[in-house]
């Protein structure tokens, strides 16, 4: 049986990068999430769902497909939904042919939820994190991006997540 190779200690500047992705990956959802919630009304998870629902064809997404695409675990999603279908956000009904399966479609109070929210979430994006990179460094992250989602095999196709939902630049 063949041994890991021993592991090699960071450098002070990978150590530097490593323990200051950590805090981002943890802090910038949050104040996106606070931001959103106070501009908006709306918080980034119901943001995100609406926004794979306004995406998706016909508007729907089997609740399986729905978690994958916002990188939710099912039961939050099934939570989730079961309280956007109460607000006329969402719809759910059973997919024809697989009684087993629930489609989210999006309602037109939901889609009008999402373009309220908006402009609000793409104001609070750039005052959080855009607004702090310069075109040179933002060529160099997006590409760090690409690389980092690729190997963890997140890639999407290579398609960059966009800010505006579909339909409503």
């Amino acid at each position: 049986m063949a041994s890991d190779p021993a592991p090699q200690p960071l450098t002070p500047l990978e150590d530097e990068a490593w323990r200051g992705l950590i805090r981002l990956m943890v802090a910038m959802p949050r104040a996106i999430d606070e931001d959103l919630l106070r501009r908006g009304g709306l918080s980034l998870t119901r943001y995100v769902v609406l926004m794979r629902l306004s995406e998706a064809p016909d508007q729907g997404l089997r609740m399986s497909d729905l978690a994958q695409a916002a990188s939710i675990s099912p039961s939050r999603m099934t939570r989730i939904v079961q309280s956007m279908t109460a607000e006329g956000l969402v719809a759910r009904q059973v997919v024809a042919g697989d009684g087993r399966a629930s489609l989210a479609t999006l309602t037109d109070a939901g889609m009008q939820r999402l373009r309220d929210a908006w402009p609000q979430h793409l104001a609070g994006v750039r005052a959080l994190v855009l607004d702090h990179i310069n075109a040179d460094d933002l060529v160099v992250l997006t590409r760090v991006t690409r690389q980092v989602l690729g190997a963890i095999g997140d890639a999407r196709d290579g398609q960059a997540d966009d800010l505006c939902p579909a339909g409503l630049a």
